[in-house]
């Protein structure tokens, strides 16, 4: 039987732990981190992006992370804790499964842009 959006999403939250804007930024001030932003360039034009995020579209993200891949994006290291967010947390969990599924272990889904935004994280303008 197939699955359903709401069936992957669930399986994806439940995978890929949550973690506050808080959480986040005390990772990203200890180093070894990459955080992603899986949102379409458009919506990073009119709102910006976590300061220092890797912007990588959702459709890409496979072949940006596989070391295999011609796309592949060196930022990307499965040593390092992955922290994906997009506008509201959907998109980012499923890129988290899809990272997991990849090889990489930690894994965190800061959800969407805007709780960043309003908790005082740093924003970059694109």
């Amino acid at each position: 039987m197939p699955n359903s959006v709401k069936d992957l999403l669930a399986a994806a939250n439940s995978s890929v732990p949550a973690i506050s804007p808080q959480d986040a930024k005390a990772l990203i001030e200890r180093g070894q981190v990459l955080v992603v932003d899986v949102r379409d360039g458009l919506e990073l034009q009119s709102t910006g992006k976590v300061q220092g995020a890797k912007h990588v579209a959702r459709g890409m993200l496979e072949f940006k992370a596989d070391p295999d891949s011609p796309y592949y994006d060196n930022a990307f290291d499965r040593e390092k804790t992955v922290i994906v967010y997009c506008a509201s947390g959907g998109r980012s969990a499923l890129a988290g499964k899809t990272l997991q599924d990849m090889g990489y272990k930690d894994v965190r889904n800061l959800g969407g842009f805007k709780g960043w935004a309003e908790s005082g994280g740093a924003v970059e303008k694109v």
